[in-house]
């Protein structure tokens, strides 16, 4: 039997894409044959599932997995809308929910962890589902939030089933307090971050970068309306406050309760919850945020096509 080196394996898998450990199987059933390898690999439909990697997957769900004083929210996008509906494919969400749970929270820590109904990995557990339901699907990203002493409440927006849609939204919220009514004000809040999508919890947890990018919109403006500079100065400070205020959740108007900040709605929850409130974090994952959809032309693919 032939050897199987570490070149062979790398090679295959520059050709193929598939996994370090496929490769190697593959070397291994036929005898180091390096075709033979990419058509064993094309014949269990791993090779099958790597090659449909470049097409854009920015459907999907979002699924979120919680037990009380820990939250997960994924995002697992496929190219479809239809594969979304897949019941196998809402299974494996919820399922990549569930694992992410006992992680670290990371994309690349939950890819790593065993997938318990295949025995393999996340990762490798997607690339078998990619080949049975032959659409390019992979695990975009995830955010996890803990609390020592509290909830974190979660909230799905177009749910499809328990725990999965298109939007998921975590929040911690520190307390000592009764947990049912901190899971109740901390839906609320969740609801509200759904529907505004915060920058931060509080001005001072906004990006500095973000921060310093207005500030220079701000004063460049100032500095056009031809004031004085001790005038523009002061121009650009009111922006800012009023720029911090939009975009920090406390000092929002509570959708719920427009008449409330959410920091004041947070404070009157705190008589039913019988303990101070802490918002001490949130996360906000909305299903192909920031992914470019390809637009086709299908005139342009025709006219391609006729031309041989």
């Amino acid at each position: 039997m032939s050897t199987i080196t570490a070149a062979m394996v790398k090679e295959l898998r520059e050709k193929t894409g598939a996994g370090m450990m496929d490769c190697k199987k593959a070397l291994a059933e036929t005898d180091g044959d390096m075709e033979a390898a990419i058509d064993w690999l094309r014949a269990k439909g791993i090779a099958k599932a790597d090659k449909k990697s470049g097409r854009t997957a920015a459907e999907g769900l979002v699924g979120i997995a919680s037990n009380g004083t820990d939250a997960v929210v994924v995002e697992v996008n496929s190219e479809t809308d239809f594969v979304a509906r897949n019941d196998a494919f809402q299974e494996l969400v919820a399922g990549i929910a569930d694992v992410a749970l006992g992680t670290d929270g990371t994309a690349e820590g939950i890819a790593a962890a065993t997938y318990a109904k295949t025995g393999k990995s996340v990762d490798e557990s997607i690339k078998d589902a990619v080949a049975t339901i032959g659409e390019n699907m992979h695990l975009r990203r995830a955010t996890k939030l803990s609390v020592a002493d509290g909830v974190v409440a979660t909230y799905v927006h177009n749910s499809v089933s328990d725990g999965l849609g298109k939007l998921g939204v975590l929040v911690a919220l520190e307390s000592t307090g009764d947990k049912d009514a901190l899971v109740a004000i901390g839906r609320q809040v969740a609801m509200h971050v759904a529907a505004t999508n915060p920058l931060a919890v509080t001005p001072d947890d906004v990006d500095p970068e973000i921060a310093a990018r207005e500030r220079a919109v701000f004063l460049e403006q100032a500095k056009e309306s031809g004031k004085p500079a001790e005038i523009a100065e002061k121009m650009v400070e009111g922006r800012m406050r009023k720029f911090f205020q939009e975009v920090a959740l406390l000092s929002q108007a509570f959708v719920i309760n427009p008449d409330l900040t959410v920091a004041a709605a947070v404070k009157e929850a705190e008589k039913e919850v019988g303990a101070p409130i802490k918002v001490a974090a949130i996360a906000r994952l909305a299903l192909g945020e920031g992914v470019e959809k390809e637009e086709s032309d299908f005139a342009a693919e025709v006219a391609a096509t006729a031309k041989g």
